[in-house]
C-alpha cells in the first residue's frame, strides 16, 4: 500500500532529523569516558600529602598502638608465673581472679597437707579450708616480689569482702592467717619475703597475739609433753630442706 504523497517527505525529514541527532548523542556518550581518562591521568596523590590527612593517620596509628600496649600490660590474661614480666616485680600489682598462677603468701609458713607420701601436719586442713573459703570466687590484688624455686610467685595478697567488719576494707591475707593461728612467720634463712620491714613487724605482732591466746595451731604449743612442731620444723624433719640462694631446688 502506498503512503500518501506527503508521507515520503515527512519520512525523509524524520530520517534527516535522526541522522542529525545520532552524532550528537554519540559525542555526548563519549564525554564521560574522556573525562574519566583525563581525571585518572591527572591524579597525582596530592590529597594524601595534605597536613590534615597526615595528622589523622598519625593519630589513628598511635591510638591503635597505645591500645595494644595497654591491653598487653594491663588487660591480658597471665597463664602462669613465668609469664609475669620482670617489670611487675616490686613495682606493680596484679588484679583479678587466681586461676592458674601458684602464689606463695609473703611472710608466712602454713601447715603442710599430705602430699608425695608425707603425712598431713596438724591444722593443715583447717588452714587450707579457711583460705579457700576466704578467697573463693573473689578478685584479689597481688603485689608480686619475686619467683621462688617452685615456679610460684611470692606476693602479698589483699582482698575486699562484704561480710567482714568493716565491710569492703582491704584485708591482708597473710596477716589474717597469722592472726587466726593458721600460719607462722616464715623463718627460713633464705627466701624470706615480707614486703618491707613494717609489714614484717606487723606480722610478728599478729603471730605473738595468736600464740598468746593459743589460737589455731598454737593450741598445743605450751602443753607439756606435746609433740608440737612448726611448719619450718616439719619441713626439716621431712627432708624438704632450705631453698638455695640462687633460686634452685632446696638443699
Amino acid at each position: 500500500m502506498r503512503w500518501p504523497p506527503w508521507s515520503s517527505e515527512s519520512s525523509q525529514g524524520s530520517k534527516t532529523d535522526r541522522e542529525s541527532i545520532l552524532p550528537t548523542a554519540s559525542s555526548a556518550s563519549s564525554y564521560p569516558t574522556s573525562a574519566t581518562n583525563n581525571t585518572t591521568s591527572s591524579l597525582d596523590w596530592t590529597a594524601f600529602t595534605e597536613s590534615r590527612t597526615i595528622i589523622s593517620s598519625i593519630l589513628l596509628t598511635s591510638g591503635i598502638l597505645l591500645a595494644a600496649r595497654f591491653h598487653r600490660r594491663y588487660l591480658r590474661r597471665i597463664p602462669d608465673a613465668p609469664s609475669i614480666s620482670p617489670s611487675f616485680l616490686r613495682r606493680r600489682s596484679i588484679f583479678g581472679k587466681v586461676t592458674s598462677i601458684h602464689i606463695r603468701l609473703a611472710g608466712i609458713d602454713a601447715p603442710e597437707l599430705a602430699h608425695f607420701g608425707r603425712p598431713e601436719q596438724p591444722f593443715a586442713r583447717e588452714a587450707h579450708q579457711w583460705l579457700t573459703s576466704y578467697l573463693q570466687g573473689r578478685r584479689i590484688r597481688a603485689t608480686v616480689y619475686r619467683q621462688d624455686q617452685y615456679s610460684r610467685v611470692v606476693a602479698s595478697v589483699h582482698v575486699r569482702r562484704a561480710l567482714d567488719l568493716p565491710p569492703f576494707r582491704r584485708r591482708d591475707v597473710s596477716y589474717e592467717m597469722l592472726k587466726r593461728g593458721l600460719a607462722t612467720i616464715y623463718e627460713a634463712k633464705v627466701g624470706a619475703e615480707f614486703g618491707g620491714e613494717k609489714l614484717e613487724q606487723k606480722y610478728r605482732r599478729a603471730e605473738w597475739w595468736a600464740k598468746a591466746r593459743s589460737k589455731g595451731l598454737w593450741k598445743d604449743y605450751r602443753r607439756v609433753g606435746s609433740n608440737w612442731e612448726s611448719p619450718r620444723e616439719y619441713k626439716k624433719r621431712m627432708g624438704m630442706g632450705e631453698p638455695s640462694e640462687d633460686g634452685g631446688k632446696p638443699k
